[in-house]
């Protein structure tokens, strides 16, 4: 196989570590050997038994999921799964994002118990949910737990607690999805094994027909697309551009995207916005639905809900965006690092979206903070990438009743009386930071020239994919370009587009840019000006070729 790659594409597999048998393997992910056998999970056996005694004795059971695209999308497995089994006794449970939020609550644990459910399976939630769980062991119900966040405790008291991060499961970066997807694959395998019936009917690795929640989760809830996780996405886009499920089909129709062509970018920009959005704006229930329904009916009614209710998210976070803008021309922070702002009426669930919006045009480090249906102070945070955002919340710590995330992005709720404080405690820290920090220049993959950037070497590239965390896209310098033609574009005019042109070959390339604007890079874009430019490589799907996302600017 290495025969067959252009010398770029090995130096870039090479620079992630994959040479030779490995590279091979990496550019041709295989099921059977890169995955991992379902019964190494922890309390596995606990779980399975569990389970199928559930089924003898006919007890109703629960899938209790949490409301993100991660959740979904794995409570829509573990249906599917009973379903398959002809076991009608289960019902689902997703709790609302605003009235009830995140967590495994005793309120649902009350209303499961009043309709008669003797066992629980989580998904995507109850690692940490010591309490609840005792409590729902006291009203007499049993929980499975299937989750993959992390273990910062003793472990609650439930039948089992399936968590790729126990050990000896060899890879611990599995979605809540892909745990509950381990999950069936056990169930499945021991029913056979047992010879109980329909398990015996049910043809082996019919299982694999649930990759396409499983790429969905994967994608969407930014785990590394390495090792099974990468093996589990290539399968899963493979079983998503042919799935039979009427409600993706009809999603795709309304969104015009090209089933048959959906890629990770597909998944993250375009479906995985639309099923949040209806635990964002309205009940998780929906998108449940949408990924369930086998009528196409009532599918096309669905994913024109998702999409009427996307449309409206971006509304109100564009007029979230708008009004933090002017506050911060108000109070001239343009210079600042960080941009601290907040308004008891912004819905915490999409000041992600919002600080994301802000910190493409203004850089620097951006959050925002509303008030939740509980009453409770909630923001999110987003980066440029200069300053780590959980290294900033861990030296600002003593402001936060809870925090998490990533380098660039986290969510927190603010403990009692720090909302005042929280500006400048917030400066003070990126300021220490930054001083602690070491300069780095913008990083790129490979220098290529502007009449390389093809379809031809788009296709080479995308055998690098599925892209994501772990596996970034490329990167690309691109030397001696001249800037032509710019525009704003976009609803409120907030991303950017340019003409790239090579004056001694005349090649030309379109670049662009969200929510960035001109003057937001390193070297500001100006017109037949002489620049470097840096960029990932993109195949536009609305002119056709290809075009560059662009990174950075340099002065040329």
């Amino acid at each position: 196989m290495a025969a067959e790659l252009s010398p770029l594409i090995l130096s870039l597999l090479e620079r992630r570590g994959f040479t030779g048998d490995a590279a091979a393997a990496f550019l041709a992910p295989d099921y059977e050997s890169h995955t991992h056998p379902a019964e190494l999970l922890a309390d596995c056996d606990a779980a399975t038994a569990r389970t199928l005694a559930a089924m003898d004795r006919g007890e109703r059971v629960a899938i209790y999921a949490d409301f993100d695209c991660d959740g979904i999308p794995g409570a829509a497995l573990l249906f599917e799964l009973f379903a398959k089994l002809a076991y009608q006794n289960v019902e689902v449970y997703i709790p609302h994002r605003d009235r009830e939020g995140y967590g495994f609550h005793r309120d649902a644990i009350d209303a499961l118990a009043s309709r008669g459910v003797t066992l629980i399976i989580t998904v995507d939630v109850g690692t940490t949910a010591v309490d609840a769980i005792a409590y729902a062991k006291e009203k007499g119900i049993d929980v499975i737990v299937t989750d993959h966040h992390e273990i910062l405790s003793a472990l609650p008291a439930a039948v089992a607690v399936l968590n790729p991060k126990r050990e000896p499961y060899p890879f611990p970066h599995l979605c809540g999805t892909g745990v509950a997807f381990k999950f069936a694959q056990a169930l499945l395998r021991r029913g056979r094994a047992e010879g109980r019936e329909p398990f015996v009917g049910i043809p082996t690795g019919w299982e694999k027909w649930l990759l396409d929640l499983v790429a969905i989760a994967t994608v969407a809830d930014m785990v590394p697309l390495v090792g099974e996780n990468r093996a589990l996405v290539h399968w899963g886009l493979m079983v998503l551009r042919k799935t039979s499920r009427p409600g993706i089909a009809a999603l795709c129709l309304k969104i015009r995207l090209r089933r048959d062509q959906i890629t990770e970018e597909d998944i993250g920009f375009s479906i995985a916005p639309r099923i949040n959005a209806a635990s964002r704006m309205d009940e998780p229930m929906l998108a449940w639905k949408l990924l369930t329904t086998r009528d196409q009916s009532e599918a096309q009614t669905l994913a024109a809900m998702l999409e009427s209710l996307n449309a409206s998210r971006k509304g109100v976070v564009g007029g979230i965006v708008k009004e933090a803008k002017k506050r911060v021309s108000v109070r001239d922070q343009k210079s600042d690092r960080v941009i601290v702002l907040g308004d008891p009426e912004w819905k915490p669930s999409l000041l992600g979206l919002a600080a994301n919006s802000i910190v493409g045009e203004h850089g620097g480090i951006v959050c925002l903070w509303g008030r939740d249906a509980l009453g409770r102070l909630k923001g999110s945070c987003r980066s440029d990438g200069s300053i780590s955002v959980v290294k900033l919340f861990e030296s600002a710590r003593d402001s936060f009743e809870e925090y998490g995330g990533h380098a660039a992005s986290g969510g927190f709720t603010l403990a009692d009386g720090a909302v005042h404080a929280l500006p400048q405690r917030l400066a003070e820290a990126a300021l220490a930071l930054e001083a602690s920090a070491s300069p780095e220049s913008a990083a790129f993959d490979a220098l290529v020239s502007l009449r390389e950037i093809s379809m031809s070497l788009w296709r080479d590239l995308s055998r690098l994919s599925p892209y994501g965390l772990g596996n970034p896209k490329p990167v690309f310098r691109i030397d001696q370009v001249q800037i032509g033609s710019l525009k704003r574009f976009g609803k409120e005019k907030n991303h950017v587009e340019v003409m790239l042109s090579c004056p001694d070959t005349g090649a030309r390339v379109r670049a662009y840019d969200f929510f960035r604007a001109p003057d937001g890079f390193s070297q500001p874009l100006e017109e037949g000006a002489m620049s470097s430019v840096i960029g990932t490589i993109e195949r536009d799907a609305f002119r056709g070729g290809v075009s560059l996302r662009l990174v950075d600017v340099l002065a040329g």
